[in-house]
């Protein structure tokens, strides 16, 4: 038998209306992302210009008003405010009652008389980067450095000839390796291994800080002949000689050192994939069964989307060498397995900066 429906109850089964919904209001695209993104470079320019004179330096002293500062830095007065003001409005210096002073983190890194100075890899950008970087067009093009070398130059060979030149740009790679040093110290299982060689090391940033935080460990720096008396310099400006040795040699031509660890850092984006993989062979011969591998740069993320440091390291690769590039976490993995490495994980070391770790 079928029952009578009430009418309130049949009014009650059919569906309701569907509620039209709010339209999007359409957005017009605007032009000024596109404008902020191709004028960008003025600002860091007028930044690489504060770090070229010295300007966090001078301030590091105590807070300066304009003309003050201008006359300390030797600059003229036609736009010396507008600059000082552009460095506040960027967030490096802070203005208060006219006079200005360093941001917490310029003061901390950017004054040279301080231990943490990174503003020697920001002087290399102003002296070779910044110019040569006006070149990435042609060298998308060709596929061919823009540096030196086009004039015939080996930058590195006359880099390495030139003691005080020498010295600077192993300061500067000092300052790029810091935060990574600290992290690479308080991140990878120490305790486990005895002894340790940075390959590649320049003035022994990363074996300093390693031995540092852990007293146990002897280590060593492994690079060219000429980098041995500023390393051991640096190195002894800590009290570590007696733990932290000096091995030359050139890592294409002789075996590296034998030691439980061996860490690669801002090394293999500097070659082209068979000396990449002829590096990574070389690790593997120098370490004991169970002995680690650590390799670290400003790796690209595996989706290839979110970090753009990376993905500008690897142009910068183009510009400045023969074959370099940068490379994913998963690129590196799949180097390292095809090595005969085993047991490998991932750990981000800083915003940028990634290390791959690697178990022989």
């Amino acid at each position: 038998m079928i029952k009578k429906t009430t009418r309130k109850a049949r009014t009650a089964s059919r569906p309701a209306p569907a509620r039209s919904r709010p339209r999007k209001a359409r957005t017009t695209p605007t032009p000024a992302r596109l404008l902020q993104l191709g004028m960008g470079f003025w600002g860091p320019r007028a930044f690489l210009s504060a770090v070229e004179l010295g300007l966090f330096s001078v301030l590091a002293k105590g807070p300066l008003d304009e003309p003050q500062l201008r006359q300390r830095l030797g600059l003229h007065p036609r736009s010396a405010r507008d600059f000082f003001d552009t460095l506040v409005a960027l967030g490096v210096l802070q203005r208060t009652a006219g006079r200005y002073r360093n941001a917490p983190d310029a003061d901390a890194f950017l004054d040279r008389a301080k231990p943490g100075y990174v503003g020697g890899v920001l002087e290399m950008a102003v002296a070779r980067l910044y110019p040569f970087w006006g070149l990435l067009t042609e060298a998308l093009r060709t596929g061919a450095p823009q540096n030196e070398a086009k004039r015939g130059v080996d930058m590195f060979a006359e880099l390495y000839a030139d003691r005080e030149r020498l010295r600077g740009f192993l300061a500067a790679m000092t300052g790029l390796s810091m935060s990574s040093a600290r992290a690479i110290a308080t991140k990878f299982p120490w305790k486990a291994y005895e002894s340790f060689v940075d390959v590649g090391g320049a003035q022994g940033c990363v074996a300093v800080q390693v031995a540092l935080a852990h007293k146990h460990l002897k280590g060593a720096t492994f690079d060219l002949p000429a980098v041995e008396p500023i390393n051991q310099e640096y190195v002894r400006s800590f009290g570590l000689d007696a733990r932290v040795k000096f091995h030359a040699g050139d890592f294409f031509r002789d075996p590296l050192p034998h030691a439980d660890a061996v860490i690669m850092g801002h090394i293999l984006h500097n070659w082209n994939l068979e000396e990449k993989h002829l590096l990574l062979q070389k690790a593997y011969a120098a370490l004991p069964r169970h002995g680690a591998l650590i390799v670290y740069d400003a790796m690209i993320d595996d989706a290839r989307c979110r970090n753009v440091m990376g993905m500008l390291m690897s142009l910068n690769m183009l510009i400045e060498t023969r074959g370099g590039f940068d490379y994913t976490p998963a690129d590196c993995r799949g180097w390292l397995k095809t090595t005969g490495f085993r047991k490998m994980s991932v750990v981000p070391l800083t915003a940028v900066e990634t290390m791959v770790i690697a178990i022989k």
